[in-house]
C-alpha cells in the first residue's frame, strides 16, 4: 500500500516542478526584455523603482574625450543609484545620426543625449551660446557662468519648448584653429575654402569669402581626403591625433579663436526626468557636473603630449594665425552678433548675459590670471632646460 500510494503522488509532483520551472522562466524572459525607460514593477516604493535609460549621441562609439565622458556619465550613475538607474550609451548612427540626437530626446524616443548645443541652431539661434560664440569665454568663465551666473537657467529656457532639460557634460578647453592644406598669410587666403567649422563661426568664415559645412566628426577624416572639404576643426590635439588628421592635411593652425572654451551637453527628456524619483535626479545633475569637469581634466592632461606627437613625429606644420587675420575675423563676429540679435529677441536675451558675464571675468582675470600668466612666462625659461623640442623651437619662432 505504501509503495502504491508514492508511485500515484510522484506524476503530480513532477507536473508541479514542471509548472513551477515554467513560471520563473517565464519571469526571467519578462525581466531581461523590460522595456528601455520602464521601472520593473509598478506600484512599489520609489526608492525600490530601476530605470533603463538610452543615450544618442553625435560621437563615434568611445571615442577618446567626447564619447568616453558619456560612458563614464553613465558609469557614474549607475554606480551611485546602486543600479537603479542604468544609461546604456549609443554612438552616432546607432539608433539615430549625429545630428539626429536632439530630435531623438525632444520626442522623447530616448531618454537622453550627449552633444553640443551649436548643432541645434535651427532650433534657436541662441543655443550657440551655450556651446562656445568665436572670441567668447574659455572653459572656466564657461563654468562660471552657467553655474552661477545665470547661464544654465537660460539654457532651460530655451529647450523648454522641446521638452528637454540641459546639462553642461564637458569641456575640451580651447580648441585649435585647425587643419588646413595651404599657409593662411592673409583673409584673402580663406577665400574659396570649404570648411568644416560649426555654430557662429561658420557665420564668420562665410563672411571671409570661405564656405562653411557642418559635418559629423566620423566623416571628417574621409571628407579631407577626398576633397569634399579643403579644411576642418574638428577638437584638439589629442582628437586629432585619433582620427589622424596629420596623414589627410600638413598644417596645424592655433589659436582656436572659434571655439575658445566649448561646452558639450548632456539633454534629458524632460518627462522621463520628471519620472524619476528625487534621488535619482540628483545623481543625474551631479554626475553631469563631475564629468563636466572630467572632460577638461582629461584634455589638459592629454594634449600637449599629442600636440609633441604631431609635430615631432608626424611632421605636422604648426602656424599661428597672423593677427591681422584675428582682428579681421574678430570684427566679422561682433557684427554677425549684432544682426542676429536684431533678428531674434532670445538671442539677444542670451547675449546680453553672455557678455555682462564675460567682460566681468575679463576684469577680474587682468588682475589674475593673465598677470599670472605673463609673469610665468617671463621666468619658465629659467626654470626648464632646453630640450631641443621642435614644437617648442616653431612656437618661439612664432
Amino acid at each position: 500500500m505504501t509503495q502504491s500510494r508514492s508511485f500515484n503522488v510522484t506524476p503530480l509532483v513532477i507536473l508541479a516542478l514542471v509548472a513551477l520551472c515554467i513560471v520563473l522562466f517565464a519571469a526571467l524572459v519578462m525581466s531581461k526584455t523590460q522595456p528601455f525607460g520602464s521601472t520593473q514593477s509598478e506600484g512599489i516604493p520609489q526608492h525600490q523603482q530601476t530605470f533603463r535609460w538610452r543615450m544618442v549621441t553625435t560621437w563615434p562609439k568611445n571615442f577618446p574625450g567626447l564619447g568616453t565622458t558619456a560612458e563614464e556619465f553613465a558609469s557614474m550613475v549607475n554606480d551611485m543609484s546602486g543600479g537603479r538607474l542604468t544609461i546604456h550609451v549609443h554612438g552616432a548612427g546607432e539608433i539615430v545620426p549625429a545630428m539626429g540626437v536632439f530630435d531623438a530626446v525632444s520626442s522623447g524616443s530616448v531618454e537622453m543625449g550627449h552633444g553640443g548645443a551649436y548643432y541645434w541652431r535651427g532650433k534657436s539661434p541662441a543655443t550657440q551660446f551655450f556651446t562656445t560664440v568665436p572670441f567668447g569665454m574659455n572653459a572656466q568663465e564657461m563654468n562660471g557662468w552657467l553655474h552661477h551666473g545665470g547661464g544654465l537657467e537660460l539654457w532651460r529656457q530655451v529647450y523648454e519648448p522641446f521638452n528637454i532639460i540641459p546639462f553642461a557634460g564637458g569641456n575640451t578647453g580651447i580648441q585649435m584653429a585647425g587643419w588646413f592644406n595651404k599657409e593662411i598669410n592673409s583673409l584673402a587666403d580663406l577665400k574659396g575654402l570649404k570648411m568644416r567649422i560649426p555654430g557662429l563661426a561658420g557665420e564668420v568664415f562665410n563672411r571671409a569669402g570661405g564656405t562653411s559645412v557642418n559635418i559629423p566628426g566620423g566623416e571628417l577624416y574621409t571628407a579631407l581626403q577626398t576633397g569634399v572639404i579643403d579644411a576642418a576643426e574638428w577638437v584638439g590635439p589629442a582628437n586629432d591625433l585619433a582620427f589622424g588628421f596629420h596623414e589627410v592635411a600638413r598644417y596645424y593652425y592655433y589659436p582656436g579663436w572659434h571655439e575658445p572654451g566649448s561646452t558639450l551637453e548632456i539633454l534629458v527628456n524632460k518627462p522621463a526626468f520628471e519620472k524619476l524619483p528625487a534621488d535619482l535626479q540628483t545623481i543625474v545633475t551631479y554626475a553631469a557636473r563631475a564629468a563636466n569637469q572630467d572632460m577638461l581634466d582629461q584634455y589638459t592632461a592629454t594634449n600637449n603630449a599629442a600636440l609633441n606627437t604631431l609635430v615631432n613625429q608626424h611632421g605636422v606644420q604648426l602656424r599661428r594665425l597672423p593677427d591681422e587675420v584675428l582682428h579681421e575675423l574678430h570684427a566679422m563676429t561682433e557684427q554677425v552678433f549684432i544682426e542676429q540679435a536684431e533678428q531674434n529677441d532670445m538671442f539677444a536675451k542670451v547675449w546680453q548675459s553672455y557678455k555682462d558675464f564675460k567682460q566681468k571675468s575679463a576684469d577680474w582675470h587682468k588682475v589674475s590670471e593673465e598677470s599670472y600668466y605673463e609673469i610665468r612666462s617671463q621666468n619658465i625659461q629659467s626654470e626648464i632646460k632646453p630640450t631641443g623640442n621642435k614644437l617648442t623651437q616653431k612656437s618661439h619662432q612664432d
